[in-house]
């Protein structure tokens, strides 16, 4: 009994939280299935049974056969063994079948939880996150959850009573001979469980190199037009081959490593069936021992092989598939960013007053605003200038809460958008930026963003107002024309036209431009700033400005100076101030062009 407890703590030992993972793992997702899972332990149960039975019945066949030569007996053994293989393969039909929808549930399960995590996280933990380890994370470790329960349900619904069946035929045959053949367990479980750190490494090793290929590829594809017009196609093939000669490495020392379960049963089994061989014969031989009770002992220790060696080779083969399983529950467990407080009220905006009350925030230990004290008035067009890093999209990225202020207040109204839902707060805002994100969704589903559920009139009204409808139609499918992955079948003007739509459709009462204008044409910056126009119609507008031609008219003019406000005023007012607006506002326009600027 003391050996029997040494094995199970040897084989069991949980010092970095394994058996509580696949405790975690077996509890959020296997529960769910249990009614499918019973009905695959069923068609478990027959595999094995069928399995004993087929060891046990060479009894028959060798006393009746070929000692007794009973015909009758003859075609009675046929059928039954046909009737054995019949059963098992159609239970084996129905356990894969039944094992792989579950596997598929489960899958789609967690890519579902996994996706809900990353969308409620803020821009600082994409800011911190690199693409392809959320790529391999939804797709490699969502893989690798049902590969672990897989080889927990098979090991123990078809392995282990597969062996029990078949043990239970190798005692009642002759419990001497069990003796024998069972005393590989031991040197058996010591030694795989000497494998199993090394497997974890290795596998925790081999996902860091797959997510290096997957954010290669990634970063090639989205930036594949400074690839090629750099010419530094060499230079990504190689960085691609040393992530990829990295994970052949290290998937080949883990197939190394797991297949020295197979010599290690193999030396064992050997020996074992050698001492079954000498004691069985020597009884069957010299002791007149029945004959067939051997051949039947043979052949289930023999069929006890591969589930056992199977068995060997759980612990290792789990501990590489909790990689994967370990890294999904890292994402899993990320708190969302922005948890809406008990209490927390939904903005009511009445005039849409903008107000900043001695705002600090950084990213990391770079502070990007110092006490930032503004006011936005309602229903009025004030702009933002400054020089790079002066924290003019910092101020959007606050005002949208993608990140929360470390210091001061944001109040719209006089409500502080902390204690406001974010979901009412970006309600009312419409957000139009230099880089026109658009999605791989038809143009009319794209404009349908601004408001989901509103008609196709609404959606052509907004289209219209946009200077969009126009070209729109010209395409080949109109408003079903694909806008492609991030817009790239439009230009930089139609994808700009089809945001300010999406913003118009949305009708929210504050807007936030993010200089929407600076990447366009002369042609395509008319047609975009007439469409503004009709939007900021009416509304409290932000409008970040790089070029200060563009902001000329604003209301009101807030200079940013490393995180805070150097100068407010009209464009006129700055101009005759001499101060930090008229040197920028010099370095753009050259004397000849400047009287015409102004």
């Amino acid at each position: 009994m003391a050996v029997i407890k040494a094995i199970a703590g040897r084989l069991f030992q949980d010092p970095d939280g394994t058996l509580s993972l696949l405790r975690r793992l077996v509890s959020e997702n296997a529960r769910a299935h249990l009614p499918r899972y019973a009905i695959a332990f069923v068609f478990m149960a027959l595999v094995a049974a069928s399995t004993a039975a087929s060891a046990w019945i060479m009894r028959d066949v060798i006393n009746e056969v070929f000692i007794n030569r009973d015909p009758t007996m003859i075609v009675a053994i046929a059928l039954a063994v046909m009737a054995i293989f019949t059963v098992k393969g159609a239970a084996t039909y129905g356990q894969i079948v039944v094992l792989s929808r579950i596997g598929n549930a489960i899958v789609a399960d967690c890519q579902r939880r996994l996706f809900d995590t990353v969308t409620r996280q803020d821009l600082a933990f994409f800011d911190r996150t690199a693409l392809g380890d959320l790529a391999t994370r939804l797709s490699h470790n969502t893989q690798a959850a049902r590969a672990v329960l897989d080889m927990v349900v098979t090991s123990i619904g078809r392995d282990l009573l597969t062996i029990v069946g078949l043990v239970t035929v190798m005692v009642v045959q002759d419990p001497g001979l069990s003796i024998i053949a069972l005393l590989i367990m031991p040197p058996a479980v010591i030694g795989v469980s000497m494998l199993v750190r090394r497997v974890r490494k290795h596998a925790r090793s081999q996902f860091v190199s797959m997510t290096r290929i997957v954010s290669a590829v990634q970063e090639t594809a989205i930036g594949i037009r400074v690839v090629k017009a750099f010419g530094v196609e060499a230079r990504m093939r190689r960085e691609m081959n040393r992530a990829v000669e990295d994970v052949e490495h290290r998937a080949n020392r883990i197939a190394s490593l797991s297949a020295r379960t197979s010599p290690l049963m193999e030396t064992l089994g050997g020996f074992a069936v050698a001492l079954v061989i000498l004691y069985g014969g020597y009884s069957v031989v010299e002791l007149d021992q029945d004959p067939g009770g051997f051949f039947a002992f043979i052949t289930a220790l023999l069929l006890a092989y591969d589930p056992a060696k199977r068995l060997a080779r759980l612990h290792v083969n789990l501990s590489s598939g909790l990689v994967g399983v370990r890294l999904m529950y890292e994402l899993l467990d990320q708190p969302p960013s922005f948890v809406d407080r008990d209490g927390t009220g939904t903005l009511a905006v009445g005039t849409g007053e903008i107000r900043f009350k001695d705002v600090t925030f950084g990213y990391g230990e770079a502070q990007a605003l110092r006490g930032l004290t503004m006011v936005a008035e309602a229903g009025k067009v004030t702009a933002l200038v400054g020089a790079s890093g002066a924290g003019k999209s910092t101020t959007f990225s606050l005002i949208e809460r993608f990140y929360d202020v470390t210091g001061g207040r944001i109040l719209i109204d006089g409500q502080d958008i902390r204690t406001v839902s974010v979901a009412s707060l970006r309600g009312q805002i419409a957000l139009v930026t230099q880089d026109t994100f658009l999605f791989d969704l038809s143009i009319r589903d794209n404009i349908a963003l601004g408001r989901p559920g509103a008609g196709d009139a609404e959606i052509i009204r907004a289209a219209m107002d946009a200077n969009a409808h126009e070209f729109i139609l010209e395409l080949d499918q109109g408003y079903d024309t694909p806008a492609g992955e991030g817009g790239t079948r439009l230009s930089g003007g139609q994808r700009q036209r089809v945001a300010i739509a999406r913003a118009m459709l949305r009708n929210a009462p504050i807007l936030l431009l993010d200089e929407a204008t600076s990447a366009l044409d002369a042609e395509s910056e008319a047609k975009v700033q007439g469409a503004l126009k009709r939007l900021m119609k009416g509304r409290t507008t932000l409008v970040i400005a790089h070029r200060l031609a563009t902001v000329r008219d604003a209301d009101m003019i807030h200079v940013l100076d490393r995180g805070q406000v150097a100068e407010s005023g009209s464009h006129a007012d700055l101009f005759a101030r001499d101060g930090l607006y008229r040197r920028l506002y010099d370095l753009q326009f050259r004397p000849a062009d400047r009287s015409a600027a102004e």
